[in-house]
């Protein structure tokens, strides 16, 4: 995989996402800091650069910054929750000046779902417009980001299942665990799922991608949740290949570049054949319980070895 950067460019949004890891501030990242922060990444022998947010389309300056990274070889690509984009000449300008790789962040193929919780009564047709729009120009690759909520465990087979027959040009899924300490999910213990609360439709939905030949990754699940699958671990990939990932906040955290990606482990994981390669549970204690975990007895070279051929 390409050695990525990333940039957060605003943290405004025009969407209100209970589970949102980034609540709005009002700085915003000046274009010359941006472009400075691109020259840092190619300079680091970085080949991408993922602009995100916030939303980064409400970004004043994501043109310019999109054509500057194109420019000088630092593919950039964009995460976005697919509402500014449903309009059809806004996607042409971006791919116009460069944008040849978009992230859409969806959480449930059921409206009111979506609405919940993005508090967005239109949410879910404003990306159905995105992802018709990106069909209708081409030329743009798009993934599919989606946060696993309490709210959405019970049918992520059925919106993957939907994705895939709706807009087969898809071809890579992201499955993000949701973060239980960030922000607005802190304040909603509601929305923070139990591992037992999705780890049968995670399976299906990721049978569901393999069976159509998609690629996919899954973050912040343990492996013993992941059979079959643990080669798609985020976490595990990382740490089998040594890769670091860095990210330029636009907080008090700024740059920031992680190359420990262990978790809590518990003295099940001692007895685990996967735990040198597995993460471990995150937040456990407060928001998951070690009862939850349990070792697993597989080959761990098979899914290191399939990890390092894909490279």
């Amino acid at each position: 995989m390409a050695k990525l950067g990333y940039i957060q460019v605003t943290r405004q949004c025009n969407q209100k996402c209970i589970i949102c890891s980034n609540p709005p501030v009002e700085r915003r990242l000046s274009f010359r800091k941006a472009r400075e922060k691109i020259d840092e990444i190619k300079k680091e022998g970085g080949e991408g650069v993922i602009i995100t947010g916030g939303e980064p389309t409400l970004y004043k300056d994501l043109h310019k910054l999109v054509a500057y990274a194109y420019r000088v070889g630092i593919f950039p690509r964009i995460i976005s929750n697919g509402q500014k984009l449903a309009d059809l000449e806004y996607a042409k300008s971006l791919k116009e000046v460069g944008l040849q790789h978009l992230h859409v962040s969806i959480y449930s193929y059921k409206s009111d779902v979506q609405a919940a919780i993005s508090k967005n009564k239109d949410s879910l047709k404003n990306i159905k417009k995105t992802l018709e729009n990106l069909k209708k120009i081409g030329g743009v690759t798009v993934d599919i980001n989606i946060a696993i909520s309490k709210l959405n465990a019970n049918h992520l087979s059925k919106t993957t299942e939907w994705l895939t027959k709706k807009y087969p040009f898809i071809q890579h899924f992201v499955f993000n665990n949701l973060d239980p300490f960030m922000n607005r999910a802190s304040e909603s213990p509601r929305v923070i799922p139990r591992l037992h609360d999705f780890e049968l439709e995670l399976y299906r939905a990721l049978k569901i991608l393999d069976s159509h030949q998609k690629t996919f990754r899954v973050e912040r699940v343990p492996l013993c949740y992941l059979s079959e699958f643990e080669f798609a671990s985020t976490e595990t990939r990382k740490i089998v290949k040594k890769e670091a990932r860095t990210v330029y906040f636009l907080d008090k955290k700024g740059k920031s570049t992680q190359n420990e990606w262990k978790s809590e482990k518990t003295a099940c994981c001692l007895q685990c054949s996967l735990n040198d390669i597995c993460a471990g549970l995150y937040a456990w204690g407060r928001y998951y319980s070690v009862k939850e975990l349990s070792p697993v007895f597989v080959d761990k070279e098979d899914i290191i070895k399939k990890i390092k051929n894909e490279e």
